[in-house]
């Protein structure tokens, strides 16, 4: 079976990684890889508002944070399923593409209701997920190949529906409330992305089929070994990703209410990198639902202060890649250290207990 990525989390062992062990200075970098991100979101957001308290600490500058950047975040939580089981959807970012205008143009041309045009819409999604599963797991392709092709498919089918042009049309306002409504001052969107952030935290951390998933990620060899179905895990949680990303084109499509084939891959890589910043923090070293969402906050943060700097255009897509390659090589770091650590107090347990047997401790490096 092919593998894209692999969970290499290492999980606390009250036996080696107790407090009383390390000194202050230890604990704090102990503390670095679960927390940095978070407390360097938090930083950024100070810094930002203290050189540009007119534009940047406002009510207004928050609605347009939450509601640019809240279809991002559901790709990124739709692209964290299939890598909880180590593998990678690329059709997150080339479906909402299609997605996003197929929502309007079976109104505008097809005459179904919106709640209709929505169902069929997900449903779309659900099927294309299962379709990147069989391909995944019954022909036995690399995801990260087989969702690069179907993905491109995907991209060309919306090509041919629009035929390269905008799809417009009168929408009903319900539809357009999708996206466009308000809830307690702040768009109704970000509470989309919370409810289904607090529902896949729930199944992943607290329920048998989450933990199924990490142990597949993890080690796909031991999870058959243990009874767990394989093959039917990974598939739902391509049809899991399939189904959010498709309700990320509804909403897509309610907010822009036109659809274009030349929207929607600008979302593919800072999705992809919320996914990924979320494995180098809370949970480092496996990807985990709270920490996606620190990962897209920081990048929304970040961008979001830059420009008002008055950065350039190109500045988003500098910042997505240097932010992933640094914090991933940082968690890489802080991750071997710790192994290196606790191998090294193992090694000094077992000479305390056998003095005529010790070996070398293997050095930190």
């Amino acid at each position: 079976m092919t593998t894209s990525i692999r969970a290499t989390a290492l999980e606390p062992d009250p036996s080696f990684d107790t407090a009383h062990t390390l000194s202050l200075l230890g604990r704090i970098g102990r503390q670095m890889p679960v927390y940095g991100l978070p407390v360097l979101t938090i930083g950024l957001i100070v810094l930002f508002s203290i050189l540009l308290p007119q534009s940047f600490p406002t009510l207004f500058n928050l609605r347009s944070i939450l509601s640019d950047k809240s279809v991002i975040a559901l790709l990124a939580l739709a692209a964290t399923i299939p890598m909880m089981t180590g593998k990678i959807d690329l059709t997150v970012g080339y479906g909402i593409v299609l997605w996003h205008i197929l929502a309007i143009s079976l109104q505008t041309q097809f005459g179904l209701s919106w709640p209709a045009a929505v169902a069929v819409v997900l449903l779309c999604g659900a099927l294309f997920g299962v379709l990147n599963g069989v391909l995944v797991e019954q022909a036995q392709i690399d995801s990260f190949i087989a969702t690069l092709g179907t993905g491109t498919v995907l991209y060309a089918v919306a090509m041919w529906h629009s035929g390269g042009r905008q799809v417009i049309g009168n929408l009903p306002d319900g539809f357009l409330n999708i996206a466009g409504a308000d809830l307690f001052g702040l768009p109704v969107t970000a509470f989309y992305v919370m409810a289904l952030a607090v529902v896949l935290w729930l199944v992943s951390e607290h329920t048998p089929i989450g933990r199924a998933f990490y142990v597949i990620g993890s080690n796909p060899k031991a999870a058959v070994l243990n009874g767990i179905p394989l093959q039917k895990c990974v598939m739902g949680a391509f049809v899991a990703s399939g189904t959010l990303s498709a309700f990320a084109g509804v909403v897509l499509a309610s907010r822009l209410q036109i659809g274009q084939a030349g929207v929607g891959l600008e979302f593919l890589l800072p999705a992809l990198v919320g996914a990924f910043l979320g494995s180098t923090t809370i949970r480092p070293g496996r990807v985990n639902v709270w920490g996606t969402l620190v990962g897209v906050a920081i990048l929304a943060v970040g961008i979001s202060g830059i420009q008002q700097f008055g950065g350039a255009f190109f500045v988003e897509p500098l910042f997505n890649g240097i932010t992933l390659l640094v914090s991933i090589g940082i968690a890489g770091y802080a991750q071997r250290k710790r192994g290196q650590s606790i191998k090294r107090r193992i090694a000094e347990q077992q000479i305390a207990s056998h003095p005529t047997g010790a070996a070398k401790l293997p050095a930190e490096s």
